[in-house]
């Protein structure tokens, strides 16, 4: 424990992140997102359209495992408004989609975002980012997929980028 607790001391990020969820559908997503949100030092998690909020919902307090309690949240009745704001805040947005003109991850280059901020962009389980989003991501990635499936779990994928971003 003592070794975890030095590796954990020693943790930098490399960058201030924001999450946007943008229409998730499941608690337990949302829950999941939340307790990565926390491993990685998240600044915000911004809760858009129908996307479950901790207020009372013991499904997402169970994946979450606190970490709701620990993460800044709000809830915002549309996406694109918080996107406008980042932005004006000097914010990069960076979407997470499998798109015909998406950036596969291992081609983007991370010194492209050197001393930015990054609102990290998710949607729908399976309609995936609003398209008026991703039009105003200044890049949107996608993960690289060998398998059969097209696309990981979104709280997986949100923990990919993630830590990708921070460390």
């Amino acid at each position: 424990e003592d070794e975890m607790t030095a590796t954990a001391s020693q943790a930098r990020p490399k960058r201030r992140i924001y999450g946007v969820l943008d229409n998730i559908r499941s608690a337990h997503n949302v829950g999941g997102i939340f307790r990565t949100a926390d491993g990685v030092g998240v600044a915000h998690l911004y809760l858009c359209g129908i996307t479950p909020t901790p207020a009372g919902n013991p499904d997402l307090a169970k994946t979450a495992l606190g970490a709701e309690e620990i993460v800044p949240w709000s809830t915002h009745p549309n996406a694109l408004v918080v996107a406008e704001s980042l932005r004006g805040e000097g914010v990069t947005l960076l979407g997470l989609e499998r798109h015909p003109e998406s950036t596969p991850l291992q081609r983007f280059s991370l010194a492209s975002l050197e001393g930015r901020a990054v609102g990290l962009i998710i949607g729908h389980e399976r309609a995936g980012v609003d398209p008026g989003l991703l039009t105003m991501c200044d890049t949107v990635i996608s993960l690289p997929m060998v398998g059969c499936k097209a696309s990981l779990n979104v709280s997986v994928a949100f923990g990919v980028v993630a830590y990708w971003l921070t460390f």
